[in-house]
């Protein structure tokens, strides 16, 4: 299955880059989101390098899902396709 990213978990001042807003395709409700809590999430970088992580939580009540990654992720992955496995 792949997700997209849709953003860095923020506040109105501070950004953290570890943790990431990923929706995934036909989730749409937070009780649905929450089936995918524990799967393993992988972001590959265009260098080629493998970047993983775990889906913690749900996020909103639309279906979108946080993910903790074990390094923060670059800007340049925003909108990008991760691997959820």
């Amino acid at each position: 299955m792949e997700g997209i990213i849709n953003n860095f978990r923020r506040s109105r001042a501070h950004q953290n880059t570890k943790h990431i807003i990923i929706s995934l395709p036909g989730v749409d409700s937070k009780e649905k989101a929450k089936k995918h809590v524990g799967k393993k999430v992988t972001f590959t970088t265009p260098s080629g390098k493998d970047i993983t992580g775990e889906i913690r939580a749900s996020h909103g009540n639309s279906g979108a899902a946080r993910a903790i990654f074990e390094r923060s992720l670059p800007g340049q992955s925003l909108g990008k396709k991760v691997k959820v496995a």
